[in-house]
């Protein structure tokens, strides 16, 4: 059984950061392409950074120059370091994670929340 636990959740002021990491465990096949979204109050999911195995990235535009995507393949992590984080930023954060057998995995979320 794969499970995805993220850490690294929690309250910051604005213009602080915050670290999430997630690591998978379990028979988890390879991962194509690891990730994370989020899901903000009265919004649908939308995605906020990617990287793929070859540690090519992509990011939401709202997150550019701010969030770095990174992960470890030893250790089947992804981490998302953010800087100069805004109210906006306040959301459920998923980890995510696609194997090359064609299966999405979702962590069970963490709350990041942006307040002065």
């Amino acid at each position: 059984q794969v499970q995805l636990v993220e850490s690294g959740g929690g309250s910051a002021q604005p213009g602080g950061s915050l670290r999430l990491s997630c690591a998978a465990s379990g028979s988890i096949f390879d991962t194509i392409a690891m990730g994370w979204y989020r899901r903000a109050p009265g919004k649908q999911r939308e995605m906020v950074a990617i990287v793929n195995e070859d540690a090519e990235s992509v990011y939401a535009d709202s997150v550019k120059g701010r969030f770095t995507i990174s992960r470890d393949n030893t250790k089947n992590s992804v981490y998302l370091q953010m800087h100069s984080l805004k109210p906006d930023d306040t959301a459920v954060y998923y980890c995510w994670v696609f194997t090359r057998d064609v299966t999405t995995y979702w962590g069970q979320g963490t709350q990041v929340t942006v307040v002065s």
